[in-house]
């Protein structure tokens, strides 16, 4: 699955306030479950903290993938985040953080979860498509430039 697929105007913010890693997840955790009914906040924060201490998912040049899956999920989420300024994630490659892409999908859906990951880093290992999402100044930009790149 593609993740221009995932994303709607409500799931794509331009500018989010950072801080640190812990609090961007934290943040996106809470949005989540406001917006999905039968989530809870707590639930995706586990869920996205845990996957972290198996491993960082800042996959390098300032973008992290945070990734869980989750029992009560019943349709794959995704969230693309631009921060106000970037923050450290522990990424492969030491850099910074500024974009980020949240994944949140059912429990059962491993081949789902794996190809839209595999699928969401090889679009973001494009410097083309990295930049543009950074140009962008607003949450109606960004959603536009994703959104156009599935075309």
């Amino acid at each position: 699955m593609l993740i221009q697929e995932l994303l709607t105007p409500s799931r794509t913010l331009c500018g989010f306030e950072g801080g640190s890693k812990k609090r961007v997840l934290e943040k996106t955790s809470q949005l989540i479950a406001e917006q999905n009914p039968g989530l809870e906040a707590d639930t995706v924060f586990s869920g996205l903290l845990g996957r972290e201490r198996l491993g960082s998912t800042g996959i390098g040049d300032g973008v992290a993938i945070p990734h869980c899956r989750l029992q009560d999920c019943q349709n794959a989420l995704g969230y693309l985040i631009t921060l106000d300024s970037p923050i450290d994630f522990d990424s492969i490659d030491g850099k910074p953080v500024d974009l980020i892409f949240t994944l949140v999908v059912p429990e059962e859906a491993c081949d789902e979860h794996l190809q839209t990951l595999a699928s969401a880093a090889e679009l973001f290992s494009q410097e083309s498509v990295r930049s543009a999402l950074r140009n962008t100044s607003d949450d109606a930009a960004l959603y536009t430039v994703i959104s156009d790149l599935g075309n």
